[in-house]
């Protein structure tokens, strides 16, 4: 197969109108497929709170070589999230499931190549969810998926109950700020103030698999990923039972555990090669097409 010229590797940085009746914008980097065969496209969603800035770098050189390797990536922060408009505070589960809707149609607009929705952690519920409203099919990247959104919100709100404890107190924290989110009131957790708009819609959040068109020409993948620092590691029985959920739905699903640190949640920013050069010999073209809209 002859080789592909590749051209100097671009990111192009905009603000995608939300159109939401509030005048946001959300703010998107484009990476251009390199190459002269565009193979698909790629929305990146980024997870919760903290877990989003330890993962930029991470999620920034896996997009570039995606990018080389002839994929079009958009990244999108969503409302209230990096540098998109509105406080994390004003977000609702809702609106960051309609941005992703919003960025799917962009791509689609400009590529009727192959959809890829690339989740971490969080990011995978809000993939799935998304893509249950999408008159489109979609393949799926998932890394570190959590099977319940539930799970994810009990973590973030032990951070307020673990801060309290340290100050010689926090007893019954977490209970007291569910007491509150359930009363409407919003609460701080870790230097980000939480919506009860966005802590229900996160709780009641599953990984569940949408349906699958049975008319499609070809397959609808996933390709799941999971972090291990052991040699040897195997996918955890409650993801193992999700992703054959998936399967059972008549999706194309591939597990790998991938060796290296759980970059979204340590102290310093951490990288994780091994994982970016499985992801790219996951989505190379020699293994089976996916669904084309």
């Amino acid at each position: 197969m002859p080789t592909a010229t590749r051209s100097p590797l671009q990111t192009h940085a905009f603000f995608l109108a939300a159109d939401d009746g509030r005048g946001g914008q959300r703010f998107c980097l484009f990476h251009p497929a390199q190459g002269g065969t565009v193979h698909g496209s790629v929305l990146y969603l980024h997870p919760f709170a903290e877990e989003m800035n330890k993962s930029r770098r991470m999620a920034a050189l896996q997009a570039r070589a995606l990018a080389q390797a002839g994929y079009a990536v958009l990244q999108i922060d969503l409302l209230g999230c990096g540098d998109s408009s509105g406080d994390f505070g004003d977000a609702a589960w809702g609106d960051w499931v309609a941005d992703v809707l919003r960025a799917c149609h962009w791509l689609h607009a400009r590529s009727k190549t192959p959809l890829w929705l690339w989740g971490l952690r969080s990011g995978c519920l809000l993939a799935a969810q998304a893509a249950a409203q999408l008159p489109f099919p979609c393949n799926y990247i998932f890394w570190a998926p959590t099977p319940s959104g539930k799970v994810l919100m009990q973590q973030f709100l032990r951070l307020k109950a673990a801060s309290e404890m340290l100050a010689g107190g926090g007893k019954g924290m977490t209970e007291t700020l569910r007491n509150e989110l359930a009363a409407g009131q919003s609460v701080e957790v870790a230097g980000y103030m939480l919506a009860p708009g966005l802590a229900s819609g996160m709780e009641q959040a599953m990984l569940a698999p949408p349906a699958v068109d049975p008319t499609l020409p070809t397959v609808v993948r996933l390709e799941w990923f999971e972090m291990s620092t052991r040699d040897n590691a195997v996918l955890s029985p409650v993801a193992g039972k999700t992703a054959t959920q998936w399967a059972d739905a008549g999706f194309l699903v591939r597990t790998h555990v991938v060796n290296g640190p759980p970059f979204w949640q340590t102290t310093e920013i951490e990288q994780a090669p091994a994982l970016i050069a499985a992801t790219l010999a996951a989505l190379a073209p020699q293994h089976p097409q996916t669904a084309t809209p």
